[in-house]
């Protein structure tokens, strides 16, 4: 990381039907801008509202060489490696 940068969260509240469904939009949203190099994908968490201590990983946080991590869901079946798509 940069010494001249600060790592933020950003807070962007959104309604969703359930957990499942909110992680699967976070998911969404989370490719969306996955153009943007600052924007730490595997990082990503949910939470409810009221419940903001309590975060649900979105993606998988294996580590890979060089920073990376696996791409897949949080608790997907199988070995980590690269996303399968529905």
């Amino acid at each position: 990381m940069n010494r001249d940068r600060e790592r933020f969260v950003v807070h962007l509240p959104v309604v969703a039907t359930d957990l499942t469904g909110a992680l699967r939009f976070a998911r969404s949203i989370t490719r969306a801008v996955s153009f943007l190099t600052d924007v730490d994908r595997g990082e990503t968490t949910v939470s409810a509202e009221d419940a903001q201590g309590v975060r649900h990983r979105v993606f998988c946080d294996r580590l890979f060489a060089r920073g990376r991590r696996c791409p897949r869901p949080a608790g997907h079946d199988g070995d980590c490696g690269a996303e399968r798509h529905r």
